[in-house]
Formats: C-alpha cells, structure tokens, sequence
C-alpha cells in the first residue's frame, strides 16, 4: 500500500511526466513492490530519480535547441558566426584581465600614493575620472562605427580596431617595467598587506589616465561593432538576429566569466595587478586574425558626399567631425520624433548605465572598502558575466515564448532593486568568501540587465533593417546604436567621478584609512537610492509602445519581425514602416539600397538570407 501511495504521489507530483522519469516511476514501483523494500526512504529516492531524469532530459533539451538553432542557418552563416564567436571569446577573455587589472592598480596606487604623503584619499574620485574619461572617449570611438563601416568591410573595421586596442594596452605594462615595476613578491601571494605596494613602478599614477583614456576609443569602436555585426551574418529576420545574437552573448560572457575569475584568482596573486594584464595584448592579437578570416559578405565601399570635393587632407580632418555630427543628429531624430524608438533611451541606455555602474563602480568599491582587497573586484565581476550567461541563455531557449523584449526589461527593472541589502551588510575584511557572496547577489541584477540587452538588441537591428535612412553618409542602424551608446557613455562619463569624490569624501569624514573610514551612508545613496530611481525610469519605458500593456507582448506597434526584409522604408521627418501582410509577405516586392548594409531585399542562395547591394 505504501508502494502505491508513494506511485500515485510520484504521478501527481511530475505530472506530464517526460519519457525519462515514466521510466524512472516505473523502476522505482516496481522495486517498492518488492517484500523486502523499506519504504520509509522511497519518497527520497523517488525524488533523487525523478531530478536525475529530469536533469538529463534537460541536457538533452539544451543540446537538441543548440542543434536546432544551428542548423537553422546556412553554411556560409555558420562559418562566419563560429569565426566571429571564436573571436569574441578571445577578445572578452583579454578585455576582462585588462579592464580588472587597471582599476584595481588605480585604486591601490591612489591608496598607496595617499598612504605615503600621508594626505587625504582621493581613491574613487580619480577612478571614477578615469574610468569616465575612458567612457567618454568610447563615445568617439562609438560614433565613428557609422561611417566606417560604409567605407570598409565591418570585419576590416572590427579587426583592426582591437589590433590597435592590444598595442594600447600594452603601454602600462611597458611603462611599469621601465620605472622599476617587478612582478608580486612571493611572500604577497598568499596574504597581501593591505597597503604595501612597493613593487609597483615609481611613476605619476595620473599618468593611467591619459592612457585608459586612449584605449577607450577603440573600446568603443569594437563594443559598439559587436552590436552591428549580426545583421551582416544573418540578415534582418528577427528569429535568426535574437538567437545569434544571444549565441554570441552566451559564449561572450562565459569568456567574460572564465577571465574575470582567472583574473581575480589568479593573474593578480601570482603576478600583482600591475602585470596580470599581460595577456591582453596576446588575446587582441588572436581575435583580430580570427576575425580577419570572416567573409567580405558581398562588400562595397561607398563614396561620401561629405567634403568630397576637397582634398584629402581636408577631408581627413573634418570629414571625422562632421560625420560624428551628422550620425548624432540621425540617431537623435530618429529617436526624439517617433514613439517607436523613443522609448529605446531608457530601456536601452539607462539600463546599460545602471549595469555598468554595478560592475565598474559599486564593485571596486565594495572590494576595497568593505572586503579591503580591490583584486576581488573580479570575483564579483564575474559572478556579475554568469548572470549575463544565464540571460542570454534564456533568451535563447524561450525566444519563440517571448517575442518581444518587454518581459526581460521588466525583469531587469525589478532586479536593480536587489543592492538594496548593501547599505545594511558588515561583512569582515580580508575574507574572499564574502566576495562570492556579493558575486551570487549580482548574478540575478546581470540577469536581468543580459536578457533584455540581447533581446532589445535583436529588436533594434530588425527594426531598422525596414528603415531606409535618406542620409547618404550614415546607416540608420548605426546612427541609432551610436547615438544610445553615446548617451549611455556621457550619463557615465558625467556621473562616476561626481559619485567616486562622494565616497571618498564619506570615508574620509567618518576616519579614512587609519580610523577604518565607512563608506556605508555613500553605498545607501549610490547603490539603493539611484538604482531605485533606475529601475522606475526602464519600468516606465516599457509602457510606451503600442501593445507593450500585456504581460508578454506578441507583437509592438502591430509590426511583424520574424519575416526577411522586402523593403526597407524611407527615413523623412519621420519613420514609416513597411506594412506586412498576414502572411507574412511585404506588400511591396521591389528592391531597394539600405545605407550601410550589406543586405538587400534580394535573396541570395544561401536559402532565406537576403543580402543588399549597395
């Protein structure tokens, strides 16, 4: 009787149950059944089997749905994305140990430097300057993407961009070893001082700043690239666009987190943050021959008709200028006069703000002044790209689920709300368990932030694939992405020295470095309260366009994107979109050019990938 009890509590538990765990139910009644069987531990091994079962069927799901997916594109499309992932895994894996490495040796060197004269602490407001500088400087980098990428094939621009990024990052590293930089003394690795950094390079720790800020050009360039990219290997179906973009998130951001790990555990101790970079130039390199490898698709430059008529070296100095003004302005248009891109300001450029200030700004801060080692700024950097893996992942699996990304923004919205414990937590110093710990509570923040960024990203570049922009010099897609990324780097550029002095300024006040400072009142003000104010601001956005009131949306402003471009409307004052029948089929079938793409409403024979000639 126990047996059957214990069958029909299985039954009611599973319920649909998958072929592996019927199996599992059958095995385990008819072992009950058996005279000799003790039942008093059978509800435990029922459970056991059942989640063993479950968590092979769920394997098997995982690699069925990559199977599919991949299949799902053509030959050529699955060269060119396995090149361009293979590339971006090698260039987040360098990325990761660069960018760790130079915050944490900015914020020991202003300590140490703060230690020795025996002055006040400056720490964060100059990191924060120097990651803002850096920030700003992307903005360059960002808006030069538009005309670029019309002028040269985009795995030329992407190529050659963190080619030039590796030979950047290399100059620290150069500098160090000339002033007397050593590698981390062996007796430091295992326990660290707190202050002692002697083997540090003897040179002006200001001087990082005019170097970071350099690299943040071509930072830009290649972040900003990344973004465009999809649509020249699959084309503007928004199926193909949400998987491959989340594909390449997915491997992005295990690259991101194996770097940030390896950076934190061990590239710092073992040789200190002044030389746990060294990778990075190497990476760089790997990816812009990687990426080299990637086919021209169909590739021809276009002439500008900006100051074509003046000489070269005229043209080389303020053709830059000026394009950078005219993509601003077409972003800007398109963005401030329709209510179908309005709304992508907040969803798209705060949330991006609000989750690099978590990783680039919260993170160092917890590190050095609850934890008391900046090194383990990475450890919770890392915990921060796995909730980043784990989104896109979801994006990837429930892509036919939720259409739109009005969900995952909302999900994104209601988890900034989670650094709401910070300004309450005292955790002991000198304890990487408690940087794991911060790591698990920003994993679902970064969650939430990744599955709305690969899903807004896919609806951006298939909705401007149906727009034509009447600018002849910038592509609507690229003026778009340029002018958001833009916003987004100028809120960071602006805002992190501002909130870095306010740390300092409260450790300093409640004792500084020798009276064990508290920077707990600053971390309520620009952890909890502005994140608030972030989540309100992206939860309010996704009431604004047309359809987006359901809890799922199928569909925005009644507008089909799971079908190839058919034609590509015109950009005037505003933007009219193509209308699509039931069917799915464009009401109009002619062919048309689309600024700064290589697609084209033509279909190719690499079967539904339609590529445009310009």
């Amino acid at each position: 009787m126990h047996a059957y009890t214990h069958g029909l509590s299985l039954n009611a538990v599973i319920g649909n149950k998958t072929p592996a765990a019927a199996t599992c139910q059958k095995a385990v009644l008819a072992y009950a059944l058996r005279p000799q069987t003790n039942n008093h531990h059978l509800g435990l091994s029922v459970a056991i089997c059942v989640l063993v079962a479950e968590i092979g069927a769920s394997a098997m799901t995982f690699f069925t749905l990559l199977r599919d997916s991949w299949t799902g594109f053509t030959a050529l499309e699955r060269r060119n994305i396995a090149l361009y992932i293979t590339g971006i895994m090698l260039y987040k894996f360098g990325l990761e140990a660069f960018n760790g490495s130079i915050v944490a040796l900015a914020t020991n060197r202003y300590d140490y430097d703060a230690f020795i004269s025996n002055s006040t602490s400056k720490t964060f407001e100059r990191v924060g300057l120097l990651t803002g500088l850096n920030q700003a400087f992307q903005c360059i980098g960002a808006i030069l993407i538009a005309p670029l990428v019309r002028r040269a094939p985009t795995k030329l621009v992407l190529s050659t961009s963190v080619f030039a990024f590796g030979l950047f990052a290399a100059m620290p590293l150069i500098v160090d070893a000339s002033t007397g930089g050593s590698f981390v003394p062996k007796k430091f690795r295992t326990k660290h001082p707190r202050n002692d950094f002697y083997y540090y390079g003897n040179y002006n720790t200001d001087g990082l700043i005019p170097i970071y800020s350099v690299t943040g050009i071509v930072y830009g360039m290649v972040e900003l690239i990344r973004r465009v990219i999809p649509r020249d290997l699959v084309g503007g179906n928004v199926q193909k666009l949400r998987r491959v973009d989340a594909l390449v998130h997915i491997f992005y951001e295990v690259a991101g987190t194996a770097g940030a790990f390896c950076t934190a555990l061990a590239l710092i101790p073992n040789l200190g943050n002044n030389y746990s970079f060294i990778i990075t130039p190497v990476c760089f390199a790997m990816a812009a021959g990687t990426w080299s490898c990637i086919t021209n698709l169909d590739f021809q430059p276009e002439v500008q008709d900006i100051l074509a008529e003046q000489p070269a070296y005229t043209k080389a100095i303020f053709g830059s200028f000026l394009l950078f003004l005219e993509s601003f302005w077409t972003g800007g248009k398109l963005m401030f006069t329709n209510r179908r891109f309005i709304w992508l300001l907040p969803g798209y450029a705060i949330a991006l703000y609000g989750h690099r200030y978590l990783e680039n700004g919260l993170a160092p801060a917890i590190a050095r002044r609850y934890l008391g080692n900046s090194a383990w700024s990475q450890v919770i950097v890392g915990g921060s790209n796995l909730g980043e893996l784990l989104g896109a992942a979801f994006v990837f699996f429930f892509t036919n689920l939720v259409t739109t990304p009005i969900p995952w923004i909302r999900l994104d919205s209601v988890m900034l709300l989670v650094v709401w414990y910070l300004p309450f937590w005292y955790p002991p110093q000198g304890q990487v368990a408690y940087a794991w710990m911060v790591a698990a509570t920003f994993l679902p923040i970064s969650f939430g932030w990744a599955a709305g960024d690969v899903s807004l990203a896919a609806y951006i570049q298939a909705t401007l694939a149906r727009v034509e922009s009447k600018t002849k010099n910038v592509s609507a897609l690229g003026a778009v992405m340029a002018f958001l990324y833009s916003t987004y780097i100028v809120i960071y550029a602006i805002t992190s020295p501002m909130l870095g002095r306010y740390i300092d300024i409260v450790f300093n006040e409640s004792g500084g470095a020798e009276h064990d400072g508290d920077i707990h009142p600053a971390i309520m003000n620009i952890g909890a309260i502005q994140f608030t104010i972030l989540s309100i601001m992206i939860l309010a956005a996704t009431f604004v366009p047309q359809g987006a009131f359901a809890f799922n949306p199928q569909m925005l402003f009644k507008q089909r994107l799971d079908t190839e471009i058919a034609k590509p409307s015109k950009l005037d004052d505003e933007v009219k979109m193509t209308n699509w029948r039931s069917d799915g089929e464009s009401a109009e079938n002619h062919h048309t050019s689309h600024n700064g793409s290589s697609h084209e409403s033509s279909y190719s024979h690499h079967g539904s990938r339609c590529q445009e000639k310009p």
